[in-house]
């Protein structure tokens, strides 16, 4: 791509991940005024998953919630994720990887505290304190964002979109948040994935074409 188009591209995504980021901390905002009670569609979506609960659906969240959670997802998927691009020889993008879970688990815990909203009390598995934004959907929606934007997979970010909704679907299957909270996890989620990889965009992007290139005169020789 032309520098003109990359330019537009980081600043489509700069534009995107800004709104991301600020549509979730308005919905907590909005929330908080009202005083952090579940609103209707809240209600009416756990209802229906009470409704539905049974041993598979539960072994399925269950096994959602140690993978998007915890040590795993705080050291395993991040250090596993940079560690396999660095070996790839992509050094920016395991970078991205790194910071861009870091940042999103950053603020995730900061808005956590800031609106401090109570979890809904039907809760199948153990949880800290604060229940918007899901920490959990926003890890999903950070990690499918930077992999769709580092490996330009139309596969990875059908897949990506999907583990974002089963992940939220998890929660509130579990019980550990409300509907609303994994509104908020996504956009914030994806919005974070958005800016930092724009923030190394610059770096990234030559990187991954030197990488290619060194494959294609590999395999031409």
């Amino acid at each position: 791509k032309t520098t003109v188009a990359r330019a537009l591209h980081r600043r489509r995504y700069l534009v995107l991940g800004g709104v991301g980021v600020i549509l979730a901390v308005g919905l907590g905002a909005l929330l908080w005024v009202r005083g952090n009670g579940p609103l209707r569609i809240d209600d009416g979506w756990m209802a229906d998953l009470a409704a539905i609960r049974g041993p598979a659906l539960t072994w399925v969240s269950d096994a959602m919630n140690f993978i998007g959670g915890g040590w795993f997802s705080i050291f395993v998927v991040p250090l596993g994720g940079a560690a396999l691009f660095f070996l790839l020889g992509r050094r920016w993008a395991a970078l991205v990887f790194i910071v861009a879970v870091a940042a999103s688990a950053g603020l995730v815990q900061l808005l956590k505290s800031l609106f401090g909203r109570a979890r809904p009390e039907d809760i199948l598995v153990a949880v800290d304190p604060g229940s918007f934004p899901s920490g959990h959907t926003a890890n999903a929606a950070t990690i499918a964002v930077v992999l769709g934007l580092l490996l330009s997979r139309r596969w990875v970010w059908f897949a990506g979109v999907v583990w974002v909704i089963a992940m939220a679907f998890s929660r509130t299957y579990l019980g550990a948040h409300w509907l609303s909270d994994t509104i908020g996890g996504a956009l914030l989620g994806a919005g974070v994935g958005l800016l930092v990889w724009v923030a190394f965009s610059v770096k990234e992007l030559p990187e991954r074409e030197r990488v290619a290139a060194r494959g294609r005169s590999g395999r031409e020789r």
